[in-house]
């Protein structure tokens, strides 16, 4: 099974960088707290040249019954051949830790969330479901504030649900119309370093 990204680079079976399996991941990121955009291009610095392709940026209203200011919310394509999707876990919380993320409050205010949605590897999408991860994200599927942007970043995108895999176009299709349009497009951007 292979995995192609938008700039048509592919983590195929059996493709190695050294002894090691490149790994791919889509990470969906959020801000509402201080200046949102840099939070959010942080993520991309961060990453350096491990970002492949980079997501529209939008404004979403937050999610999960308490009241707060607007999030911007995007997503980022990502490899690296050193991360398996735990690694991938430790950098998404070294990321919000240097966006001095705070988490006392459940879908609470934050300079930063970095949520991995999916991961894959030389098989295919990884499955994870222990104490500190479950890939793929469990709520992807019902959330426009991911599906979205995902769709606008890699419009051959599929995600897994009950064990099926269904492109991410069609899983759009199903979430609340009212929901998909709450995800308003910005004039902003993210920018990548490695000319992406």
């Amino acid at each position: 099974m292979s995995r192609s990204w938008p700039d048509g680079r592919a983590v195929a079976a059996g493709t190695q960088t050294g002894d090691r399996a490149m790994t791919s991941v889509v990470l969906s990121i959020g801000s509402n707290v201080g200046d949102r955009m840099a939070w959010l291009q942080s993520v991309v610095d961060g990453l350096g040249r491990s970002a492949v392709a980079v997501s529209p940026v939008y404004e979403t209203d937050a999610w999960g019954g308490v009241e707060q200011r607007p999030f911007l919310n995007a997503v980022v394509l990502a490899d690296d051949p050193d991360l398996d999707a735990h690694g991938w876990l430790r950098r998404a919380h070294e990321l919000e830790d240097a966006a001095h993320r705070v988490r006392d409050q459940r879908w609470g205010p934050r300079t930063l969330d970095v949520d991995l949605v999916t991961c894959h590897d030389t098989r295919g999408e990884v499955t994870v479901r222990d104490d500190v991860l479950t890939l793929p994200h469990p709520y992807a599927h019902v959330r426009a504030f991911v599906l979205v942007p995902w769709l606008a970043a890699d419009p051959g995108a599929t995600l897994t649900v009950a064990g099926r895999a269904r492109t991410v176009a069609h899983l759009l299709g199903d979430v609340d119309p009212a929901e998909r349009a709450g995800v308003r497009p910005t004039e902003s951007a993210l920018r990548t370093g490695n000319g992406r």
